[in-house]
């Protein structure tokens, strides 16, 4: 089967993610000097742009790539709460699933960049989990959502805000087995140990190491099966997924596992990879490809996002242009 047939069969299936929404903001400019302040250079801004950033870059990215993606999360009943709402109008993303409130204050990462470098990133944040409240309130939404449109996956997209919380996961993963919908994670360390019953685990080296609480390097390719066995055993998931950054991407099912190398490219910027790849991975398993193929495209398309400069989702003509062969 080609990629086209592909991009066919997920044409606006419909997906719920859930996580913490943010605002990816840019400060562009230029440097020609050093501040007679403190030594550090002063940037006379040309530019300032603000983008869709945590679980909304996944659903730009499922939005890319043909699918219908529906955000779900709480944000600040504030101005960053406006911009969030007015980015998703100019997306054409449904805000249906966003809950505002005035006891939140929505994410902001603002990064200053000169010449194509960042030069200095400041987060504007709280990370408490959201109140019992708030919490009632977006797991209503869900169940409202799931028993009102036809749901095909859900991601949990999880950036340590205090969105997602132990009973979130509960509640989610429980009315996801009662509909038969497939559920992929893409874990922090908060609610790592938290995740159950999940088809797709996607852990980057980092949280997977921690997550297991063991010590071993990146191409100990032989722990990491080891460890992954283990949580699927211990959590009932079907799939691991491991991105290991220059290395590649792991991924088993307990049985067998692949590691796919990473592509030679100029890396421009890393933020928003991750994103990139737990969408097109969960699209992929939601239409029944081999874990090597959801691997292969998976860590075709983070490498493609690393090329770009910023938070960016995957552009599908780079990534056409870049599979030509046969999907299993």
């Amino acid at each position: 089967m080609k990629m086209n047939d592909f991009l066919n069969q997920v044409d606006n299936e419909n997906v719920l993610v859930i996580g913490d929404v943010m605002i990816d903001a840019y400060l562009w400019g230029a440097v020609n000097r050093i501040s007679p302040e403190a030594p550090v250079p002063i940037v006379t801004v040309t530019k300032r742009e603000n983008r869709l950033g945590g679980a909304a870059n996944v659903g730009l990215n499922l939005k890319s790539l043909g699918a219908n993606p529906i955000i779900c999360s709480v944000i600040g009943s504030d101005d960053g709460g406006d911009i969030i709402l007015d980015l998703m109008e100019e997306s054409q993303m449904t805000s249906v699933g966003l809950i505002l409130s005035k006891k939140r204050k929505t994410t902001k990462k603002t990064r200053v960049l000169s010449n194509g470098q960042q030069l200095l990133r400041v987060d504007d944040e709280i990370t408490y989990q959201i109140a019992k409240d708030l919490e009632d309130s977006l797991i209503e939404r869900i169940e409202h959502l799931i028993h009102e449109r036809s749901i095909g996956a859900i991601i949990f997209e999880d950036y340590d805000k205090g969105v997602i919380t132990k009973r979130l996961i509960d509640s989610v993963v429980e009315l996801a087995k009662a509909n038969k919908i497939i559920v992929a994670a893409d874990p922090k360390k908060n609610q790592y140990d938290d995740y159950h019953d999940i088809d797709l685990f996607k852990p980057n080296f980092k949280e997977f190491v921690e997550g297991s609480k063991q010590d071993f390097f990146r191409g100990d390719t032989e722990s990491i099966f080891k460890y992954a066995k283990q949580i699927i055993s211990e959590k009932d998931f079907k799939n691991v997924m491991v991105t290991l950054s220059d290395l590649g991407v792991f991924i088993t099912d307990g049985k067998v596992f692949h590691l796919i190398p990473a592509e030679y490219r100029q890396i421009a910027d890393v933020s928003g990879a991750g994103d990139s790849v737990i969408s097109i991975a969960t699209l992929l398993l939601l239409n029944g490809y081999s874990i090597k193929t959801i691997a292969d495209i998976s860590n075709k398309a983070g490498g493609i996002v690393c090329e770009k400069v910023g938070v960016v989702p995957i552009e599908i003509e780079d990534l056409l242009a870049e599979i030509n062969s046969e999907l299993d």
